[in-house]
């Protein structure tokens, strides 16, 4: 028989995306959503031979027909009436740091494509299977959830590029919260601030001491907190940042 509510992560990697897409896999069918599906091949298959179910996607999420193509492949895995029970969007723009006077066009365009149009084509296909899912009695209101960073509230000076694709997810997330919430839908913006203990920041910061970086397995329960909110106690914005973290 077809699932009826699923969890839909686009972004995933080695880092948050994966600690995220076992945290919700423990309760949910989770659909991976990646470029390229190095990504995600192994942790699908993690995942299924744990006893979960995951399906893994290959979609850029700046691209209206990749990401309309990957939405088809999961009514087609998992059947028409699906509703889905947790959006997450985990995906960002390259980071880049340099002078103002040195940024290309391309590396501006890009990175906002990504970050800010890639936030309102996911937001576009998502919501209208996290409204169905309503129809399915959840468990839990249905959530839509967006990662931001430290840049999404400052501006510092050589991330003009990485700074304007985060403001304007994070502009996306409440226009979209003052909206869907009245309608059920749950929509939250996090706010991670500081550096993630991932593979690729593992020489990073060895002097700052114990717990200097953020957990990726700490992210994901922090989401699952605001997917288990109840109605009367939706959760907006939540900023998450290490005990040494300056702000």
């Amino acid at each position: 028989m077809a699932s009826k509510l699923v969890a839909i992560i686009a972004g995933v990697g080695a880092g948050t995306g994966a600690s995220v897409a076992r945290k919700f896999a423990a309760s949910y069918p989770v659909v991976l959503l990646a470029r390229n599906p190095d990504n995600y091949e192994s942790l699908v298959k993690e995942i299924n031979g744990n006893g979960g179910r995951a399906i893994g996607v290959s979609a850029d999420v700046s691209d209206q027909n990749s990401l309309k193509n990957a939405f088809s492949q999961v009514e087609k895995e998992f059947g028409s009436g699906v509703g889905c029970t947790a959006a997450i969007f985990n995906a960002s723009g390259k980071f880049t740091r340099k002078p103002f006077l040195e940024v290309t066009e391309d590396e501006f365009i890009s990175n906002y494509n990504v970050s800010g149009k890639g936030g309102f084509l996911f937001a576009q296909a998502s919501l209208p299977l996290l409204l169905r899912s309503l129809d399915h009695n959840p468990s839990h209101p249905p959530t839509l959830i967006f990662t931001g960073a430290t840049a999404s509230m400052k501006g510092s000076a050589m991330f003009s590029v990485f700074a304007t694709g985060k403001f304007a997810l994070r502009a996306l997330s409440q226009s979209l919260a003052r909206e869907f919430g009245p309608k059920g839908v749950h929509v939250s913006h996090a706010i991670i601030d500081g550096v993630i203990d991932i593979p690729r920041t593992k020489e990073w910061m060895k002097d700052a001491g114990p717990d200097a970086k953020i957990s990726a397995d700490a992210i994901a329960d922090a989401y699952w907190h605001l997917h288990t909110q109840p109605r009367s106690c939706f959760t907006n914005e939540i900023d998450i940042r290490p005990w040494v973290e300056k702000w």
